[in-house]
């Protein structure tokens, strides 16, 4: 359990590390004109991943979930994959990748890298990762649980985001 609870503490410090980025490209959008939408779920985002991390060692621990090799290793490769594409997000992006819902004006689509893929590939890489970080260590009750509250959350993030995009002048871009 030393390691998974070492995995856990790795994907929290990469958050923060997120959370760091996020703060940096607010400043540059709202420099630049942005405006944020969806600033009421944006705390039911936080608690959720936060929600996350903790029932992972909660539930790991005090369910005294076994470590089951082929699932646990199958899930940690998913968990490190969706990290390389959260990253590939936020590197594509630039200063336009943000945790907050912040549509800079004038500026166009951005189509490459995971982009020309798929309209939301940041979330495919939330779901991912909230799905396989617990199953690492069993802990079936916390991805069961963070799945179908994300996908409710999505469902919100995903109108909201694509509500701000329609409402930007000249094709604005989420930042």
């Amino acid at each position: 359990m030393i390691w998974y609870t070492a995995l856990v503490l790795a994907v929290a410090v990469e958050r923060l590390a997120e959370l760091a980025v996020a703060l940096r490209n607010t400043r540059w959008a709202l420099a630049r004109g942005g405006t944020e939408s969806g600033r009421g779920h944006y705390p039911a985002m936080v608690a959720l991943h936060t929600a996350l991390l903790a029932g992972c060692l909660a539930e790991a621990g005090l369910a005294d979930r076994p470590f089951v090799p082929l699932l646990g290793w199958t899930t940690a490769a998913v968990v490190v994959a969706a990290q390389a594409l959260r990253w590939w997000c936020i590197r594509t992006l630039g200063p336009r990748w943000n945790t907050r819902v912040i549509v800079v004006p004038r500026l166009p689509l951005v189509t490459a890298g995971p982009y020309r893929l798929l309209r939301h590939p940041n979330y495919v890489a939330v779901a991912a990762e909230g799905i396989a970080l617990p199953l690492v260590h069993g802990a079936w009750v916390t991805a069961a649980l963070f799945t179908v509250l994300n996908a409710a959350l999505m469902a919100v993030r995903v109108r909201c985001e694509e509500a701000a995009l329609a409402a930007a002048p000249a094709g604005g871009v989420p930042a």
